[in-house]
């Protein structure tokens, strides 16, 4: 019996990663629908599947001579943590009831089983004791007479007869809503399941599949490879993750390069990056619409009703939530905060006196944005109000619009709202405050602002950084998978995971053209990136946005696509060694994207 905790990146032997290779795709997407046309739902009466929630769900899966297990796991851990635990034919007799003990931290226990699992009646009594104390999923895969085996079993059962890979990932994605539930039995078996039964469930989550499975040939899409191959031999990024979900299913995710040029940690699908600008749209955004919803703040409101300090600074009284969203309040471009510190501001030790962490063995003094950030905030100059100047200080100004209005900071609040429901279990703020160094992308080694040591697992934005890594501007690290549910959420119209989280019309008001002067949304960018069939293809309803690091969000609902593209550009200082990037990646790709997209259309 052994237990360890399943990676992504166990996944990539068997899709390969979502890639390229029409051919052999053709013959795993057949396989994909063979599964998809036989698997059958039992036991759902309750409607536990799809699984409903994912904040706090501690999954362990137990497979019994189950041998596709790491696909069916892998998988798994794209919609939440998991566990996995072996428990061998011969085990069943001397370790069971150790396995059942060892799993009473753990509140869903998904049980796999195959022709080859020892169907005793030691096995079922371990079956029904979990059954008894937490909930249980069974996966059956090979003969349908083993489902008279589970006849005194109450927890749902998914049955599918082809014991294959493509079986295991079809299953894995049932119990969370990335396929639906269709099908009924085509014969009796036993007492209890009778030719006809099965239950039908929606789909409701990501699902996982090749790029033939959304009339994508996925040979248009090694240009991809091409051009990341390219970028990391020029010095333009030592790594980078790319993905591609198209008509809700996730069909190219891969990863490429190292975290570093001359390091030896390999990119992961699973590695979390600093999102920087995206921040703006995947964290401060979401909760102005959230809260929106809620009629707990309105777009024409001055900020100054929540900010109170602003009512008695002329330029910004009266400066409403709008027009900080649009980028046309009147604020200054960015205010270099580093350029104010002494010497005696820093320390290489933590103290209460140096509370602030930026960097590994780096410190801040304590109330540094109170004393002196905040009020060169409040009193910076800026423009003229109704022009369109892209401002880090309309973020600084609804992050605490946010906290104001929520009772919560920034970073606590859209992790419960949004993050943990969602499933997205690495975005978050303050990283290595809950991962190790090692899973983050560091950023630069020297950032030519106020830090000449690595920075990894700290936000590289210098005024984020100095106001504790949390801000409305920049602060949010995540992975490729955690983003592509976000901004599948906001093309579901808000929707996920069975869960309204926005209202639809809330989505349509911020992601639709608001400016025209900037043609931008409210926090949204809708500009075009500068690609040939970007500016042919893109559709008037796309939006997205750009972060400082290198990286990308893009959505499209005319093509019901959502692209993510992650990368670490400014390593290792920022273009002080290898200079101004030769080509520009995002956008290179994401005409890729088109070009595949828009033949598969024709």
């Amino acid at each position: 019996m052994k237990a360890y905790l399943v990676s992504l990146v166990l996944f990539i032997n068997y899709i390969a990663a979502f890639a390229q290779h029409q051919a052999k795709n053709r013959v795993k997407l057949t396989a994909i629908k063979d599964v998809e046309k036989q698997v059958v739902l039992f036991n759902n009466k309750s409607g536990f599947i799809p699984v409903k929630e994912l904040k706090g769900l501690k999954i362990a899966s137990v497979h019994i001579s189950y041998d596709h297990h790491t696909t069916l796991d892998s998988l798994m851990a794209n919609y939440a943590a998991v566990t996995s635990f072996a428990l061998k034919n011969s085990e069943i007799d001397s370790t069971a009831f150790a396995l059942h003990d060892k799993l009473k931290l753990y509140n869903l226990v998904i049980i796999s089983l195959s022709d080859a699992s020892p169907f005793s009646t030691k096995l079922l009594h371990f079956i029904l004791d979990q059954q008894f104390v937490n909930n249980v999923v069974i996966v059956l895969a090979g003969s349908g007479k083993n489902l008279a085996f589970l006849e005194p079993v109450q927890a749902p059962i998914v049955w599918y007869k082809a014991n294959t890979a493509a079986g295991a990932s079809v299953a894995a994605q049932l119990i969370f809503g990335g396929v639906a539930a269709t099908n009924r039995l085509d014969a009796t078996y036993g007492n209890v399941f009778k030719q006809g039964s099965g239950y039908t469930t929606q789909k409701v989550r990501l699902g996982y599949s090749v790029p033939e499975a959304v009339s994508v040939n996925s040979d248009q899409l090694t240009a991809i490879d091409s051009l990341v191959k390219t970028s990391i031999t020029s010095h333009v990024t030592p790594g980078a993750v790319v993905l591609l979900a198209k008509d809700g299913q996730v069909v190219f995710h891969k990863a490429y390069g190292k975290h570093t040029y001359n390091g030896h940690d390999v990119t992961r699908l699973s590695d979390i990056f600093d999102l920087a600008s995206v921040t703006k749209v995947s964290a401060t955004t979401p909760s102005v619409m959230r809260l929106y919803d809620q009629k707990r703040l309105d777009l024409n409101d001055p900020i100054s009703k929540y900010v109170a300090r602003t009512r008695l600074i002329p330029d910004k009284s009266d400066i409403k939530i709008k027009e900080a969203l649009l980028h046309e309040a009147g604020y200054t471009p960015y205010i270099k905060f580093y350029e104010k510190l002494k010497p005696s501001d820093m320390n290489a030790d933590s103290s209460t006196a140096y509370p602030t962490k930026v960097a590994d063995h780096y410190f801040l003094r304590a109330n540094y944005f109170e004393d002196v950030m905040w009020p060169v905030t409040l009193y910076s100059k800026g423009g003229t109000r109704g022009k369109y100047v892209y401002s880090d200080v309309s973020m600084y100004m609804m992050k605490e619009v946010v906290e104001t209005v929520s009772h919560q900071k920034l970073n606590d609040y859209v992790l419960n709202e949004f993050y943990l429901p969602l499933g997205m279990q690495s975005a978050g703020f303050l990283p290595r405050n809950r991962f190790p160094r090692s899973r983050i992308v560091p950023t630069t080694e020297n950032d030519n602002w106020f830090r000449s040591m690595l920075v990894q697992g700290y936000v590289n934005d210098p005024g984020a950084a100095m106001a504790g890594g949390v801000e409305g501007h920049a602060g949010l690290f995540a992975s490729a998978n955690d983003l592509a549910i976000l901004y599948q959420m906001y093309l579901n119209k808000g929707s996920y995971g069975g869960v309204q989280y926005i209202e639809p019309a809330t989505i349509e008001l911020f992601t639709s053209k608001q400016s025209e002067g900037s043609g931008r949304g409210y926090g949204f960018d809708r500009t075009k990136l500068p690609g040939e069939a970007t500016k042919a293809y893109a559709s008037d309803q796309a939006y997205g946005h750009s972060g400082y690091t290198g990286t990308y969000v893009w959505v499209d609902p005319k093509y019901n696509l959502v692209y993510i593209c992650l990368t670490n550009r400014v390593y290792p200082d920022d273009g002080k060694t290898y200079g101004k990037p030769a080509m520009n990646l995002r956008a290179l790709i994401l005409d890729r994207i088109y070009d595949a997209v828009q033949k598969g259309l024709n």
